[in-house]
């Protein structure tokens, strides 16, 4: 079996330096080569299972919820749900034909492996909107418009932790945004705000108005889900005490810090002098305890405190907090 292991990763290594024969490696490079393995393999499989779980939730969103009352969403699956219900094409063809574009798109603009993944994550929705059967779950309207949008932001959100999207309205804002140099918020915000005024005069404007309702759910249930429940603060602190809030940090709290030289002072002509500034990331339930803890070490502790989306690494999703 070491063989077999040894003789794969010797022509995985021979492919990547384009010898032209295999060659005797070094046990740090077939380490470093299994490791490599060992990542991308694990990642992959990561990315398959989310992309597969976003799909299923997406599905259920259209097939359980929106089809059968007509109620779109903004973006591309706002546009293939509209064209469907006016015209009778099935969805699913909609959903790779109105994507396409975008999937062509995001090869130019993103890259080769995040395009393929859409494309397949475009493809697997369309196939399992296509064969799969899924229940009417209620005919309440105001229930359709907030679980639709939640079934489907779910299955949005998932893809995007997969490396994918199912709806590529995200990459023709990046790109426009490029181009016309704005956020990408405000092209999204009026590609939503075209397809709801079409909506409201193809359909009704009682439509258009549940309609809206599923795209508030739905952005709401990406956001929470590709940014996940725990939300972080950033917090820096400048005080005379470093040294036993550096300490405190770490060994009440249980959290790293990241100390750097700074200077501080006031005014024109205040006092100027080195200072070391304590940096540390915390979740947001333990940012009460941590201004009690530096209260009673330093009352007059300057404290700057930042949101952060995400962190990855470190030990703050390693080790527990400590009481």
């Amino acid at each position: 079996m070491r063989r077999l292991l040894q003789n794969f990763f010797t022509k995985r290594l021979t492919r990547r330096y384009r010898l032209k024969a295999p060659r005797t490696f070094s046990s740090f490079m077939l380490a470093k080569a299994y490791l490599e393995f060992k990542i991308s393999t694990r990642r992959t499989l990561k990315d398959i299972v989310l992309i597969a779980a976003g799909i299923f939730s997406a599905s259920f969103g259209f097939k359980g919820f929106l089809l059968t009352n007509h109620f779109i969403d903004g973006g591309a699956t706002g546009i293939s749900l509209l064209i469907s219900a006016l015209s009778g094409i099935p969805l699913f063809v909609l959903l790779i034909l109105i994507n396409i574009p975008f999937i062509l798109l995001a090869f130019r603009t993103i890259g080769k492996q995040f395009a393929v993944k859409t494309a397949f994550a475009i493809c697997g929705l369309a196939l399992c909107v296509a064969t799969i059967h899924f229940p009417d779950v209620t005919n309440d309207n105001l229930l359709v418009a907030v679980f639709g949008g939640f079934f489907l932001g779910a299955g949005i959100g998932l893809s995007v932790r997969g490396g994918a999207v199912i709806d590529g309205t995200e990459v023709l804002a990046i790109y426009l945004s490029r181009k016309l140099r704005t956020t990408i918020g405000d092209i999204i915000i009026a590609i939503n705000v075209l397809i709801f005024s079409a909506a409201a005069y193809l359909l009704s404007v009682e439509i258009a108005m549940y309609s809206m309702i599923t795209y508030l759910a739905a952005s709401k249930t990406l956001d929470f889900i590709v940014e996940g429940i725990e939300e972080y603060t950033g917090v820096t602190i400048i005080s005379s005490h470093n040294e036993e809030i550096r300490k405190m940090i770490i060994e009440k709290m249980g959290r790293g810090v990241t100390v750097y030289s700074g200077k501080r002072g006031y005014g024109k002509n205040g006092e100027t002098r080195n200072t070391d500034i304590i940096y540390t990331v915390i979740t947001r339930l333990e940012l009460n305890r941590l201004s009690t803890e530096i209260e009673l070490i330093d009352t007059n502790a300057f404290m700057v405190m930042s949101s952060i989306k995400s962190t990855k690494g470190g030990m703050i999703k390693k080790r527990p907090l400590h009481e």
